[in-house]
């Protein structure tokens, strides 16, 4: 917003709809750390005219929190993106959740959690803003290239489905009864650490036991 309306000299109302369109906001923890606040004294003092901008946009979006819900304080007062409780702080999840388009989890669990809980406010003015992204592992990037003896043993005892369809790898169960299965699939977790206690020596001169936990 300070670059659209401060160097390119656009209205607050263009600048505010490039703004929305372009950010998306990913929670990561329901976690009081996702939900930082920044003291309001340091805001002004470090970055004035960004906190004008933020009282501005605070004062649009609770006139749109009083016109959905009429007479309803309590959730204002959550809503604001001033938190003025005791000392006065800037609420970021709550900047990011009305300068964003989108608003999301990162698993199916924690985006439904988002809207029951910490953003529920948020989810009952602005539902059609919340969907789930879910992050992880890909089995293609964590097993298949970055670890190719393991992925050869699997593919040797169930085909290499397992990549493209991972739930395949349920085949697996049964061979955890088989020693020899056992046996090997330790022996190369055991050789990919002997590799990378190797490479930590070569590179930094530190010595790294395989057998502890990496």
């Amino acid at each position: 917003m300070r670059l659209l309306l401060d160097e390119y000299g656009l209205d607050w109302t263009l600048a505010w709809e490039i703004t929305q369109k372009t950010l998306a906001y990913t929670n990561h923890t329901l976690m009081p750390e996702a939900l930082e606040k920044w003291p309001i004294s340091l805001f002004e003092r470090l970055l004035p005219r960004h906190m004008e901008i933020i009282y501005e946009i605070n004062s649009q979006f609770l006139e749109l929190v009083r016109m959905k819900f009429p007479k309803d304080s309590d959730r204002l007062a959550r809503m604001s993106l001033i938190d003025e409780s005791g000392e006065r702080y800037v609420r970021m999840a709550n900047l990011a959740c009305v300068s964003s388009h989108t608003i999301n989890g990162v698993a199916a669990l924690h985006s439904e959690l988002l809207k029951e809980t910490v953003l529920r406010d948020f989810y009952e003015l602005f539902p059609e803003k919340f969907c789930n992204k879910t992050n992880g592992v890909t089995p293609r990037r964590w097993i298949a290239l970055s670890n190719p003896r393991l992925s050869k043993a699997i593919n040797h005892r169930i085909g290499d489905g397992w990549i493209k369809q991972l739930e395949k790898l349920q085949q697996l169960e049964p061979l955890a009864e088989d020693s020899a299965f056992r046996d090997e699939w330790r022996e190369i977790k055991q050789s990919v650490k002997r590799d990378l206690a190797s490479r930590i020596h070569k590179q930094f001169g530190i010595l790294v036991d395989p057998a502890s936990l990496l």
